[in-house]
Parts: structure tokens; sequence; C-alpha cells
């Protein structure tokens, strides 16, 4: 029997299974035996008109079965077959980058390069290419953190960074551009310091803002390479549709869990965009982040060392760049795959006939929508902040606690002295039967987005008296209870 390999993203509502044996001797029967087995990965892979969902891509292979027959894509024993959801060629050209106008280097940067000087791949051009390159990272967070510092220690003259967010204690797992000593900072200024400090001879601009249609060509325009560190699909989606739009090569990369993904998009050089890889974002919520979900603190190194070196291999024009192919990495098995990637000719930025000319709203585009305020409470759907809870546990209300975050998430805190029970967001409406409809019910996450879901599953089978718990247990530990630990 042929067997589909599961990704981390997905293996929750597959029994955790990494591999699964099907039958079929097409895609569209092995699929159908697989949700057969896992109906609650049906709604992962297929929309509501049964088709299979734009953002989720099955090779065969090193195929995508979109190039090939489709569902009606044969299959045998031997195939690898692989289900790859998004989890938010070519080198730069001299005219990009022109030999001729090259800066010098002093002697104190030959000094510091040398190592590079000695390579034939290298020497004194590539190095002094590198020196007249700019490359723009969105994001100083986990991918950032190792771009930056290698980009900087290589010698690339001039980095833009674009992050508006400020160091947290939970960041320093993995974002290793800051310290202990930058909680509370901004991350620009983190990352400029350290930066700065690693190498005095380049150039570092900083933008403090969120990456948006309204100042993204403005930002992106004056730098030859584009890399992708964002941890959101509004903004991965911009990024791609902006270095299109302006002719720039798009380094990007992915993370999640003990996953990977690395990719270089540049239709300039002939290869894809990220649109051709996936057409449509996911819906809000239906992939886990890593705020969710988790990520080894070790993968974004890795990735985003695979990212810097495809940087570099572009500005000084050698090896073979990622341009059509996608590298996929599993740090747990310590095993890397390559997949092929097409242009789509029915792309609508960058196909045959481009229908996208100008960048669109993003928030729109991936469905999210501005908060409104409430002027009629639904039914199954209110909310009850930390402290209200509190006040009506401490005067003896009779309420039923359910936490729907994960196992390993329930170790680390939970509210089990209140009462409260485990049942993970996929196992809800399995489990219905452990839940008394008569009851008054919290519903209870991390902060309030997965319990938010809960909620609507509770109110789709008709629970009439359902809270969502505003913040979950981080705005527990923040306003109740202070000793207890955060992640």
């Amino acid at each position: 029997m042929p067997s589909i390999s599961i990704p981390t993203a997905l293996r929750q509502y597959a029994g955790n299974l990494d591999s699964i044996a099907v039958e079929g001797n097409t895609i569209g029967e092995a699929l159908a035996s697989l949700t057969g087995q896992f109906p609650d990965l049906k709604k992962h892979l297929y929309d509501g008109a049964g088709q299979l969902r734009s953002f989720v891509n099955i090779y065969v292979n090193d195929e995508d079965i979109r190039y090939q027959r489709q569902n009606d894509t044969p299959i045998s024993d031997a195939d690898d077959i692989s289900i790859i959801p998004s989890i938010a060629g070519g080198v730069v050209t001299e005219d990009e980058i022109k030999t001729a106008a090259l800066p010098d280097l002093s002697n104190e940067e030959v000094a510091r390069y040398s190592r590079h000087l000695i390579m034939p791949e290298v020497g004194m051009e590539g190095q002094r290419r590198l020196k007249a390159a700019s490359i723009l990272l969105i994001g100083a967070g986990g991918l950032g953190s190792p771009l930056g510092l290698y980009l900087a220690a290589a010698g690339v003259g001039r980095l833009g960074i674009v992050d508006f967010d400020v160091v947290d204690e939970s960041n320093l797992q993995r974002q290793i551009v800051h310290g202990t000593k930058d909680v509370g900072r901004p991350k620009l200024q983190s990352a400029k310091d350290r930066l700065s400090d690693i190498n005095p001879h380049i150039q570092i601009d900083g933008y403090e803002t969120a990456l948006r249609s309204e100042n993204a060509l403005g930002i992106v325009r004056d730098y030859d390479i584009i890399i992708d560190g964002t941890d959101n699909f509004q903004t991965r989606y911009l990024a791609n549709d902006a270095s299109v739009l302006l002719g720039k090569p798009n380094v990007y990369g992915s993370i999640f869990r003990f996953d990977g993904q690395a990719s270089v998009f540049y239709p300039k050089a002939g290869g894809p965009c990220y649109r051709c890889l996936y057409p449509e974002p996911p819906p809000p919520g239906l992939v886990p982040s890593c705020a969710e979900g988790g990520v080894l603190g070790i993968l974004p190194g890795i990735i985003g060392v695979i990212q810097a070196t495809e940087a570099i291999k572009l500005i000084i024009g050698q090896g073979e760049p990622l341009v059509g192919r996608l590298l996929l990495f599993d740090a747990l098995k310590m095993k890397f795959r390559e997949l092929k990637l097409r242009r789509n000719p029915d792309c609508p930025l960058c196909g045959d006939n481009p229908t996208i000319r100008e960048l669109i709203d993003y928030d729109q585009f991936c469905g999210i929508t501005p908060t409104k305020p409430q002027t009629e409470e639904k039914p199954g759907m209110r909310e009850l902040t930390v402290t209200e809870l509190k006040e009506r546990l401490d005067r003896g209300d009779k309420l039923t606690i359910i936490d729907v975050r994960e196992p390993h998430e329930w170790q680390i805190a939970n509210l089990e002295n209140y009462g409260a029970k485990l049942i993970p967001l996929g196992q809800v409406a399995q489990r219905l039967n452990e839940i008394d409809p008569g009851d008054e019910i919290v519903m209870q996450c991390k902060m309030g987005g997965r319990s938010a879901k809960a909620c609507q599953v509770l109110d789709q089978a008709g629970y009439k008296n359902v809270w969502n718990l505003k913040g979950g247990i981080t705005a527990w530990a923040d306003q109740i209870d202070r000793s207890m630990p955060k992640y």
C-alpha cells in the first residue's frame, strides 16, 4: 500500500502520525482513503465545494500534481507522496550591481574578510559585490536573527530591517540577535546594536513600522534582495507582491515546530513567485502560528542560515540558487527533501496575463477583519475577563472550565485547582458528551484564540451558556497569579 507523509501542522488531526498507509491507485483515491481514516483532516485539505484547498499542495515524489493529472495522477507503492501546506533562479544581474562601480576594500576589511578573499568563488570582486549590495530583512525575530548576524559578518554593505515589535522573554529561546538585557527594548534597536558590534563597516537602516501596502514599495525599492522572515500571511503575500512588482528576488523561509521550508521566488529570472506555490492563504486560524504550536529554538537558525546562503550566492553570482525549488527540512528525521516548483502561467501576479498590478489590502485578502464593538452579544460567544472569572469563582459560582490547549501546555500551567478540565481543541467536537449543556461553561486556552473556536463548536452544537476567557491563561498569569509560569 502507498503511504502519505503528514506535515507537522496537520498531524494533530491524523492521530499524531507522520506517515499513513492508504489504499488507491490515484491521488484522489489515496486522499479519500486518508480522510476516511481521519475525517478531521478533510476540512484542512478540501473546501466546502470539495475542491483541494489552494494553500495545500500534493506532491508525488518531487512533482506537484497540479502539473500532472491532478486527482487522477497515478501512484504506486514506491511513490513518495507528501502534503505540503503553507505554514503568513538566477542571480542579481550586472545591471543591479555594476562591477565597474564596486567599492574598494580597506586594509582592515581585507583582513576581516580574508577567508572569503582566498576562495576563488568569492575573491576580491565577490567581496566588493557584497559590500555594494543591499538586503532588506523583513522581521528581526527567529529567522531575522541568524540572517542579520551572518549577513553582517559576511560584509553585506547595507542591511535594512523592518520590525516594530519589542523583545519579550519568550523570544530568547530562538531570537539570538537579542539578549536578556534587551527584554523590553524595541527589536530594531537591539538588532542594530548587535549587528553594528559584529561589523562596524556596514550600514544598517531601521524601519520601526509594520510593512503595509502604503509603505512597502517605498521601502523595498531601494534594496537588491528581499528576505522574508515574517510570521503572518498578510506580510508574506505583501512581501512577495512588492518583490515581483519591483523585479526583486524574494528569499523565502518558514518554520513550525520541527519543520522548515526555504526557496527563492524570482519570476524575473524565470522562476515562480509565492503565489504560484500558494495561490490563496488559509482561512484565519486554520494554520497554527509558532505562538500556538511552538518551534524548536534551533530551527530558525538552520532555515535562516540557508536563506542567508542563498542571498550571498545571488550577490556573488555563484552556485545554483533555490529558484524553482522548494527545500524542506525535517529536524526530527534530520532529513532534507527538494521539490520542484514551476511558474504558474495563470498566476495573477507573475503569470502570462497578470491582473495584479499594484498592492492590495492584504488583511482583507487573508480574511483578517478589524475588531468591531459588538452591539449585540451572540449566544454562546460571550467573553469573560480573568478578573470577572476570579470574582465569580471566589463567591462560589458553579462554573465548568474547559481548557482547550494541548497536554504539554497544560503541564506548564493550568487552572486545575479551580476544577478546569483538559479537552484539546481538536477533540472538542468528539467529546461533547463530557460537557453538560446545562452547565455554565468557560472555554480557556493560552490567549483566547483557540477557546473562541471551541465556543463556536459548542454554539453550533446548541450550547446556550458559554463564555470565552479573554486573554486566556496568559492574562490569568499577568493579572491574577503572578507566580504562574508564562510561555
